[in-house]
């Protein structure tokens, strides 16, 4: 949907963030990527949801056009391409890290470690903090090897 019919339609800012992240496999590639620091193909269809192929290159495709994720050529396999959190990306973090408190505090079945979501709304400028800083370093060693 091109900038101006969606505009057409709304210029609600929950509008324009679901039109960029808002549907489930989305949603679950960028918890891959900024919260796993997944950075290959192969990595993020072994997450447990089994995403198709074909679904996952159109998310990497539609995030990379939109400045969320950036790909790169592997330098070990030129075949191969890396994916990363652009500093756009990366400001998601807080998003996804609501999301995945507000379901740990939710859902009984939850694989949340315990106290992940106790230890989150405690301090979430903190842990906000801790956490992107971890997956930038990630980012930072996988683009030096």
């Amino acid at each position: 949907m091109s900038k101006s019919s969606r505009r057409e339609k709304s210029n609600c800012p929950i509008s324009y963030s679901l039109d960029l992240f808002g549907d489930r496999w989305t949603l679950l590639v960028l918890r891959d990527l900024i919260l796993w620091g997944k950075t290959r193909f192969a990595e993020f269809q072994n997450s447990d949801e089994k995403i198709a192929s074909n679904i996952l290159s159109d998310r990497l495709r539609r995030l990379e056009e939109r400045g969320i994720v950036g790909i790169e050529k592997d330098p070990s396999d030129a075949r191969q391409k890396i994916y990363t959190a652009t500093e756009k990306g990366l400001s998601l973090t807080p998003v996804l890290l609501e999301i995945a408190a507000w379901g740990a505090s939710h859902d009984l079945q939850t694989g949340a470690p315990t106290d992940f979501a106790a230890e989150f709304y405690a301090d979430r400028e903190a842990f906000y903090r801790e956490h992107r800083s971890r997956i930038a370093g990630l980012f930072e060693k996988q683009n030096a090897s």
